[in-house]
């Protein structure tokens, strides 16, 4: 499993595993499956062999102090990307927040190495803690469907829509990879981007466990509650109820039934 994806999920997966949530048999936002399903293997056997021995590497030789630095870094960087996704979803306060955890991150912070923002959040009233947005939600903000569930090489859980914004994301708002483009390709971008999934897997190493005896079928837990968080960011954790319009719909029906059977009682007792 991978990655930056990874990460995303493990609350979602936890919660599932609280609230006993089960999968729905024939998903139809997973007609792709069976290609999916081998894109999983491949990602899982990868990651068996390439990522985590990587991880656990990384995380043996790298002192705690200097594995929190790293991880501060890449998070500042995030936050250019949420701030970007943020103005285009017209979430002002949201915007306001992230950009003002750049500012106060790469300069007192020195670059992102001390993350002061969320410091001075968390001892104050002013509330600049760390948000979430992409362009995946920034679409999906504006009525664009999810898509078909797809499973990326490498980069795990998706929707058709999300790797269109995983796209946008990294070629329009990344620091690394957009916003200043003299940045080599091997020196920097390329390292740059090994160590950020390096480091985003070494953080979710004491999850593997939590994740492997979280279900039977390990691809349909993963999928469900990728699908489900997607939903609920785009919605801001308010999503409406998918089936909302079915249950109109069978409300509707039920009444005629019931006033069709009414109306053949009535033409009897009158006949």
């Amino acid at each position: 499993m991978t990655l930056y994806r990874y990460k995303l999920l493990v609350p979602m997966l936890l919660g599932y595993m609280l609230t006993g949530c089960a999968s729905v048999e024939n998903n139809k936002r997973d007609p792709l499956e069976s290609m999916n399903r081998a894109v999983f293997a491949f990602n899982e056997k990868f990651d068996a062999y390439v990522m985590k021995p990587v991880a656990k590497g990384y995380r043996a030789v790298t002192p705690d102090p200097l594995e929190m630095i790293i991880g501060n870094v890449f998070s500042n960087f995030g936050d250019v990307v949420i701030t970007a996704n943020a103005l285009l979803q017209l979430k002002f306060d949201t915007a306001a927040a992230s950009a003002t955890r750049v500012v106060i991150n790469t300069t007192f912070g020195m670059l992102g190495i001390v993350d002061l923002a969320s410091d001075i959040s968390a001892v104050s009233d002013i509330n600049i803690s760390k948000r979430n947005e992409d362009f995946g939600q920034t679409l999906g903000r504006y009525g664009i469907d999810p898509g078909p569930y797809l499973v990326l090489p490498l980069l795990g859980p998706s929707t058709i829509r999300d790797a269109v914004g995983i796209g946008v994301d990294s070629t329009f708002f990344h620091p690394i990879w957009s916003i200043y483009p003299n940045f080599d390709f091997l020196t920097v971008r390329l390292p740059a981007s090994v160590g950020w999934s390096v480091d985003t897997r070494a953080q979710m190493l004491d999850t593997d466990k939590t994740l492997e005896e979280a279900a039977l079928d390990k691809y349909e837990f993963v999928r469900d509650a990728y699908l489900q968080r997607r939903r609920n960011l785009v919605y801001d954790g308010n999503p409406p109820p998918e089936d909302e319009g079915l249950e109109i719909n069978e409300n509707n029906e039920s009444k005629d039934n019931e006033n069709e059977d009414e109306g053949k009682k009535d033409n009897k007792v009158t006949k």
